[in-house]
């Protein structure tokens, strides 16, 4: 039990890091939540800010994922591991520092518990557990941010994607290194993203939603997409 404390409380640490915040402030030295969406996020830091902090911020984001459920859920102390009956610990060890670093950048302890709306961070939760899965997702994603133009859309149908390809792939597949642990945890954290997203739910019903203009280098509303 003390080592799955640790775990949850470092991943929800590391989670809360405002990489968005963070690198606009340090880069050019604006808060990005005044500005664009408010949103504390890498899609408002590309829109705010320009490409190049965007990417560090993503960078940011996606590594706070990695470094939970890849290194965090790695740690053991006391007794160690708690045996479960049905779910591989040690995947659900990661699959509960995902987690907390997901609510970690959601709601940061750092800056008010005011965050992003986790998709960046929950790539590299599922990228360190099951990467060919969310290559699957990661692709989807793509699809539809090209072919719609919404960032919130593709983001959307990505959360959806993973826990449907796991579950796929488990259970019509019979992939047995798949443990039930990663589908029943996805769809959890697929419902909290899709949460996340209800405002952009609302403009996309409206019409009311942004779309990207066009795909090229963005500049940003406060630099010339240069450090």
């Amino acid at each position: 039990m003390l080592s799955l404390i640790v775990i949850v409380v470092l991943s929800y640490l590391a989670g809360s890091i405002p990489g968005s915040v963070w690198v606009g402030k340090l880069i050019s030295g604006v808060d990005v939540r005044e500005h664009g969406s408010g949103n504390a996020g890498a899609t408002n830091t590309f829109r705010v800010l320009g490409w190049k902090a965007g990417v560090l911020a993503t960078i940011v984001d996606v590594g706070k994922g990695l470094l939970a459920a890849g290194v965090i859920a790695s740690l053991r102390l006391g007794q160690g591991v708690i045996e479960l009956p049905f779910w591989n610990p040690d995947v659900f060890y990661q699959m509960v520092a995902g987690a907390a670093a997901i609510l970690g950048h959601m709601y940061p302890v750092y800056i008010g518990f005011k965050g992003g709306k986790g998709m960046n961070t929950s790539a590299g939760v599922l990228f360190a557990i099951t990467p060919y899965s969310m290559w699957i997702t990661l692709a989807m994603f793509v699809i539809v941010l090209f072919s719609t133009r919404y960032v919130s859309l593709a983001s959307m149908i990505a959360a959806i994607t993973f826990p449907t390809t796991v579950g796929i792939r488990k259970y019509v597949f019979n992939i047995e290194r798949l443990d039930a642990s990663i589908f029943v945890m996805s769809l959890l954290i697929a419902a909290g993203l899709i949460y996340a997203h209800r405002s952009n739910i609302k403009r996309l019903l409206s019409g009311e939603e942004n779309r990207i203009r066009n795909f090229r280098l963005a500049k940003g509303m406060h630099g010339r997409g240069e450090l």
